[in-house]
């Protein structure tokens, strides 16, 4: 369903795919009926789909083992030749005055003055690399792996070698951890952020003191070019917060003087403008809600009475009360989104009497999809609506016409314009300077 889209107003189904580095590929399918759309599409998307994963692939950096790198050319070697430049002496076993080592292609045979052999080890093995994605230009270069038992071939190899390719650790590295636990990120930040750091390395990879804006538009490239399809500005943007934050740090601490990633995203005004859902709408969920799973049933109940984001509902897994009014706290998606939310009047029958646990388990991402299959067989088909956002348009629509003053309803909802409000910096952080049972009394205007 992620390549397919309808006309407006029942038309016929068409597929759009977007290559990178390609043109649009947009191909009516002919037919109002999905089952017969996705048939007509099935070639061009399988097509589509190859073509990324063979792209994706060719970028992934994966471990190649080369030809077999050895400590002894094959021969008959005395202890006397090691002197010789011919071979990795760091290597070299052990050999006993007057006694001579066998070497064969793989194996390294020891053998005393007197003729009789001492021991054994591999001569060497096979030399290992890196292929596909670019490392970025600090590298240092091993000619083995710890194969064996100890280290072999440790120092640097002839350049006419293969090697294997590791970035070396920087002292810029020290920049985005002190950003994590500067600023408390959650686990799961601050893996995102670590990730964001290790793609910086590999796109750069070179010191922070000496990047420039292109160096940041580079890393927004990559980006770009390892997703299956084009990133909207809003999602790029997102991604880049952790290096624009890290950075930003470092410069009031006086590490860093110029930020390369700050604003390098560039704004295409490719944000989906979502509808809200009208009363017709509500309407034919409300007949059809039984065809739903009880959970499911219950999640477009809670988006639907509190406006709620996706991420949020699944947050839910305990609740408090305050005058008697049962309430819980959401909101990590950003510090204005932190708030106490009470539970709507339309939704307590649903409810279990306490919330003790997660309201709510299993993949978000397999909840929303189940959610749009169900609003796509009831007739809901319009592609500006999805249940995760216009429930939430709709709440909002419900609030202002009710006459919800707007910082009521910022506490409501979560909702902000990026700007400094006057009711968050006097007394209402989190929404705590409105009483629960004020909040109360405008989350049910909201209705279901």
């Amino acid at each position: 369903m992620r390549y397919l889209f309808q006309r407006k107003e029942g038309g016929n189904y068409y597929v759009r795919l977007q290559p990178p580095g390609r043109k649009l590929i947009e191909r009516s399918l002919g037919t109002t009926d999905l089952k017969a759309a996705e048939i007509a599409a099935a070639d061009l998307i399988k097509q589509h789909k190859a073509f990324m994963y063979q792209r994706r692939q060719s970028r992934v950096a994966r471990v190649v083992h080369g030809p077999w790198d050895h400590i002894m050319a094959p021969g008959l070697h005395k202890a006397e030749e090691r002197n010789l430049n011919d071979f990795n002496h760091d290597c070299w076993p052990k050999i006993p005055e007057g006694g001579h080592v066998l070497a064969t292609e793989t194996t390294l045979t020891i053998i005393d003055a007197k003729g009789e052999i001492i021991g054994t080890q591999p001569n060497g093995g096979p030399a290992i690399y890196l292929t596909g994605a670019d490392l970025g230009a600090e590298r240092e270069f091993k000619a083995f792996d710890d194969a064996w038992a100890g280290k072999i071939g440790e120092g640097p190899i002839p350049d006419d070698r293969p090697a294997l390719v590791t970035a070396k650790s920087q002292p810029d590295d020290a920049i985005m951890e002190t950003y994590i636990k500067h600023t408390n990120q959650p686990e799961h930040r601050a893996r995102e952020a670590r990730e964001m750091w290790r793609i910086f390395r590999t796109v750069v990879g070179k010191p922070l003191r000496e990047c420039t804006r292109e160096d940041g538009r580079s890393v927004v490239a990559y980006l770009e070019d390892q997703a299956d399809e084009p990133p909207k500005s809003a999602t790029l943007r997102r991604r880049m917060v952790p290096l624009v934050a890290a950075v930003n740090l470092a410069i009031d601490e006086g590490k860093l003087k110029f930020n390369p990633f700050s604003a390098v995203v560039p704004d295409r005004k490719d944000e989906d403008e979502r509808a809200p859902f009208d009363d017709d709408d509500v309407k034919k969920i409300r007949a059809n809600l039984h065809k739903l799973e009880k959970s499911d049933q219950l999640l477009l109940r809670v988006l639907a009475t509190t406006g709620m984001r996706r991420g949020e509902a699944f947050e839910i897994a305990s609740e408090k009360t305050e005058d008697g009014i049962r309430y819980v706290t959401i909101g990590t998606k950003t510090p204005q989104s932190l708030r106490r939310v009470p539970l709507p009047k339309a939704l307590l029958p649903h409810l279990p009497k306490k919330i003790t646990g997660p309201l709510f388990t299993g993949r978000k991402d397999s909840a929303s999809k189940r959610l749009r299959e169900f609003m796509r067989d009831i007739g809901i088909t319009d592609p500006d609506k999805a249940p995760m956002h216009s429930f939430r348009h709709r709440a909002a629509n419900r609030l202002r016409r009710a006459g919800v003053p707007e910082d009521l309803r910022e506490a409501i909802g979560g909702w902000a314009d990026g700007k400094k409000k006057t009711s968050r910096k006097y007394g209402n952080k989190h929404g705590r300077g409105y009483p629960i049972k004020m909040l109360r009394e405008a989350i049910d205007k909201i209705g279901f």
